[in-house]
């Protein structure tokens, strides 16, 4: 399985952004996509995924502001609005199979005054 990741950048306080993930190769064994993020000096956290059933699940520090979506067989986007400052850093794409999960190459999104 290979993850493409797109849509990061630059943007204001209080501002949005979308993500965007496209898997390739074995989809057929993915059962839930979802996004994660690394802030400087500070462990990998989940931000949100979501399953092929369709069940979602959020950090608590982005409920309410981000949404998840796709059919996290082989799309996952995060629709990030209200941006904070503490939302700024490299966002990674995971994909989970029955067998192990992938991760993507990382994407950054930095949010400034």
């Amino acid at each position: 399985v290979q993850l493409a990741e797109s849509g990061g950048g630059l943007v204001q306080i209080g501002g949005s952004l979308r993500l965007s993930c496209v898997a390739s190769g074995s989809i057929f064994s993915i059962n839930a996509m979802g996004w994660y993020r690394q802030a400087p000096g500070k462990q990998r956290e989940l931000v949100a995924l979501i399953t092929d059933g369709g069940s979602t699940r959020y950090a608590d520090s982005v409920k309410g502001r981000f949404t998840v979506s796709g059919n996290a067989k082989n799309t996952v986007y995060l629709q990030m609005n209200s941006l904070k400052p503490e939302d700024t850093g490299n966002y990674y794409c995971n994909a989970r199979m029955y067998n192990g999960e992938q991760w993507g190459q990382g994407i950054l999104v930095t949010v400034s005054s």
